[in-house]
Parts: structure tokens; sequence; C-alpha cells
């Protein structure tokens, strides 16, 4: 792949703005050169525009160069930046599978660019010659997610790779949820695709969704790229500081989190098949599960009653009567499976009559005895 064919002209050619951090490296006595307040410290100064200490950190546990980190505000700066890089509105495409994680079609639409839709299996599955079909001399990426999301199932690695390899433009693929999975990382093989962005986020497994730090990872080409486009200061230095002392720490806590959240997988799962409103649970590699019932308005609706939300994927292609349920503690996992029994037994199976509306502020009225005693060893 020609990086500079790839990539918008303007973008390539760009002068990147040079803050006055920029200009700087390392520690001095006295800051007089952005115009900061010298008063109220510690935050009346600029965090460092490129996130050096944190990307070195970074670095050692992803087995990865620094230079080949983008640190975004969350994962969706880093997808929008793909598309202002990339793609030229009006005139380039890019192509996705469906149903996959809905950002990447807004940043399409935000940037005015062809968003082409390529449906997986039954199974949720990628066919890559299928997908490959529907590219053509507009399309600069190809988004791919695995785990996808909402369908919870790791994407072929075959398939895959036959994308990235057949495809001459840039191939995405977004790994959220990867530390579920037990699967390889595609890190592992950025220095073998010039063409190949990874995504990762703090948000799942190590359980900093709140903070905000996403993660591409690319070539040294792709990513001076990113740092030219990206605000110069994206990353505040709460966040910065934050994830470094989570980084610090090492990964016993986040590697704790995931082995919780899969012990209570299987559980979750066989109670969810005793259900009688429960027709199919998908496979999943993911935190989460894709789960079809009989009426996934009515359930929905009855659970947010009770104060348990889910997400109701039917609107999304191949989720028809699906629903998306995190696995949550063992205590919320129990409360959830009660409610979907009393829901069950006691409103589903009732001449299917419509659920009562009731106020967000009167949730667990129906079944109180639901919520009471809910220990649970």
């Amino acid at each position: 792949m020609n990086l500079e064919l790839s990539v918008r002209k303007n973008i390539y050619s760009l002068k990147p703005y040079s803050c006055a951090r920029d200009e700087f490296k390392g520690e001095a006595s006295v800051y007089m050169d952005a115009n900061e307040n010298p008063y109220n410290r510690p935050y009346n100064r600029y965090p460092d525009p490129l996130q050096t200490a944190l990307k070195e950190k970074i670095a050692r546990i992803k087995n990865v160069r620094p230079t080949q980190i983008m640190i975004g505000n969350g994962s969706d700066e880093c997808i929008d930046l793909v598309f202002r890089i990339f793609c030229e509105p009006k005139k380039d495409a890019v192509v996705a599978i469906e149903p996959t994680y809905g950002m990447y079609k807004v940043c399409a639409d935000i940037n005015n660019v062809k968003y082409t839709k390529v449906l997986l299996d039954k199974n949720f599955q990628l066919d890559a010659e299928k997908l490959l079909a529907e590219t053509d001399e507009r399309t600069k990426a190809v988004f791919l997610c695995s785990p996808n999301n909402p369908s919870g199932n790791l994407l072929k690695r075959q398939e895959i790779q036959k994308v990235i390899e057949k495809l001459n433009g840039i191939v995405v693929i977004d790994e959220a949820y990867i530390d579920f999975s037990g699967a390889p990382s595609w890190l592992n093989e950025l220095d073998k695709y010039p063409n190949l962005i990874v995504l990762h986020t703090f948000s799942k497994a190590w359980g900093l969704a709140s903070v905000r730090c996403g993660l591409a990872f690319a070539s040294e080409e792709i990513i001076a790229l990113f740092n030219k486009v990206k605000y110069p200061y994206n990353v505040n230095c709460l966040t910065q500081r934050y994830v470094a002392g989570q980084l610090d720490e090492g990964e016993q806590f986040k590697n704790e989190c995931v082995k919780l959240v899969l012990d209570e997988k299987e559980p979750l799962i066989k109670a969810l098949e005793s259900l009688k409103c429960v027709k199919k649970i998908y496979p999943s590699d993911a935190n989460f599960l894709l789960v079809k019932v009989n009426n996934a308005e009515q359930i929905y609706k009855g659970l947010v009653e009770q104060g348990i939300i889910v997400r109701n994927r039917s609107s999304i292609s191949l989720c028809n009567n699906c629903i998306r349920i995190t696995i949550g503690t063992k205590k919320e996992n129990h409360t959830l499976i009660k409610v979907l029994k009393m829901l069950d037994s006691d409103l589903l199976n009732s001449n299917n009559k419509p659920l009562a509306k009731k106020s967000p502020r009167k949730a667990k009225v129906l079944f109180p005895e639901v919520f009471e005693n809910e220990d649970i060893d």
C-alpha cells in the first residue's frame, strides 16, 4: 500500500499546529511559553500533547513501540481520525460489516463519507470475498470489530487476514473486547501489515470507561498522521496521570475482573436458557451476550420498569427480537434472572397483554419481592 496515495492530499501535506509543549521536551524550572496562569497549580499547565510517559507504560504492557501508539479521548476519537485522515468528503468510501458498532457509520455520516454495509452470515461471521467485492478504488478503509458488537463473537482470523492482504487501503480492527476472548491480538501483526490499525480501550476490561482513554496502534507513519490531525491537547492531565497510575499497579486488577466476568458467563447462560422467553443465546467471546427472545420490546420495557437496563437490538440487522445483556456481578445477574422469571410467567404468558407504562421513578413496583433479601452466596 502506498500511504501517500491513501491519505487525503491536504492532510499529507498539512503543516500541523505546533503548540508550546511540542517545541520543548523535558522539564524546566520556569515556564513562560504558553501564556498559562502561573498560579493554581497543579492544573494550571497544559498536559503533554503526545502523552509520552503514558505511551511508554502502554508500550511495555502491549509489547509495541511508543511510536506505534496514538492515545485518544476514547476510541471514538481514533475512529473519527481515520475518516479525517484518509477519506475525502463526498468522494471516498469505507466498508464495514453489519451488524457492528454504530459509531463507524455515525463518523462516516459526520464526515460525509459513503458507508457500505456488508451483512455477516447467520452465525455473524465474515466472508472476506463478499466484503472485498464491495470495495473499489474509492474505498479507503474497512472496519472490522472482533469480538464484534453486538454479536459478541470473534471474526475468523483467516478471513480477516484475507481482507488485510488483499485490500489496497486501511483495515481497522476494533478489539475493544479482546481481553475477554483469550484470542491473540492483531497487535502482534503491526510490523507485518503497514495498512493495519488496531483499536483498544481502557473502558472495558480495565474498568475505566468514565476516564475516556482509547488507543490506536499502527505503523509509525500512520501514527505520525494521527498526531498531525488530532487536537493539540486531546488527553487531559487527569486522564494521563490516572491511567499511568493504573498501569503502574500492573494488570492484576484487570485480569481479576476478566476472570470474574468469565466465571459468571456460563451460569448466566444456563439461567437464561431455562427461561421460556429465551429462544437463542449466541456464542460470545466478549463480556456480553446477544439473546434472542420472544418479544424484545416487552421484555426490555419490563426490565426498565424494574430498574434493570439492557440494550434492545431489535432494530439492528440479523438481530430481530434480540437484547444485549452485559455480564454483571453475581448479584446483578441473579437479580436479572429473578425479574425475567417474573416477566416470563406473569406478563409474557398472560394473553400477551402489553406492559403497563410506568414512570422510571416507580421502578421496582411490579415485583418488590425481587429486590428484598437480594444477598446471595
